[in-house]
């Protein structure tokens, strides 16, 4: 069984583009891609997709450039950039292949292209680091432990054997999930931070964008706010803008060298 988690984890290894960091995935780019694909479709089924020109083109044009940016490092794309008419809905997504949705009530909080382009880069990163795939990985990875947890105990009592696996289930779920998401969505506005940049948008734009989201929702402190930092697969607010505001010594000279060439 050791040499099964062995075998997996040196035949995953995966470089995230931009960050160069190390991650394990033993999901194939075309296995994601036809997930992507097939979801992309049924989330069009369902809901209600934008007729606004304005938009529409908006989206299109911001998402085009962004693409132009991460160029290669997502050569199975077939890009489609699609408008959800959701007023009160505050987000995107993006899907791997190229799916990436935008819904009407993000567009209405986005008050420039600029800022569009931050939540635009900042779903493709997901995307083009395989968070996704990683985190399938790791669920399979998380299994053959409960596995090898469970077969190094056959020896002792019910009681104690119950014990080990449930500490594993909690070290796994609170201490290593949780920890995982926040990190991907982290690396996630790294990536989609340099992408924005590299099309040509000012990153500045990213800490304005989070300022105005945090204004959007009460934010805890003292001992509460830690724990919610803890058990949360998002970084607060004051830790996502501290660390894109780290960022920009990096990212700025990206977007001054990209305004060399003017879209």
């Amino acid at each position: 069984m050791l040499l099964a988690v062995l075998t997996l984890t040196l035949a995953g290894c995966y470089t995230v583009p931009e960050t160069g960091r190390q991650s394990f995935i033993v999901i194939s780019p075309g296995e994601e891609s036809q997930l992507g694909a097939s979801e992309f479709a049924n989330i069009k089924a369902k809901e209600k997709i934008s007729a606004d020109p304005a938009y529409n083109e908006q989206v299109t044009r911001v998402g085009r450039h962004i693409a132009d940016a991460v160029g290669n490092q997502l050569p199975s794309a077939k890009w489609e950039f699609v408008v959800f008419d959701a007023p009160k809905t505050v987000n995107a997504f993006a899907l791997p292949g190229g799916k990436v949705g935008v819904y009407t009530g993000l567009l209405k909080l986005c008050d420039s292209d600029d800022e569009l382009a931050i939540v635009m880069g900042h779903e493709i990163g997901h995307v083009t680091a395989r968070h996704g795939a990683e985190r399938m990985s790791e669920a399979l990875l998380i299994g053959l432990g409960a596995v090898v947890v469970d077969a190094a105990t056959q020896s002792r009592t019910n009681s104690t054997r119950n014990a080990w696996l449930i500490g594993y289930g909690a070290v796994v779920g609170v201490g290593a999930s949780m920890k995982f998401s926040r990190n991907h969505e982290s690396e996630a506005d790294h990536i989609g931070v340099r992408y924005a940049a590299k099309a040509g948008y000012d990153p500045r734009a990213s800490i304005t964008f989070w300022q105005k989201m945090a204004k959007q929702k009460s934010q805890p402190g003292g001992v509460v706010g830690a724990v919610m930092a803890l058990v949360s697969t998002h970084p607060v607010d004051a830790e996502r803008i501290q660390q894109l505001q780290g960022w920009m010594p990096e990212v700025l000279p990206l977007y001054e060298a990209a305004k060399l060439h003017p879209r």
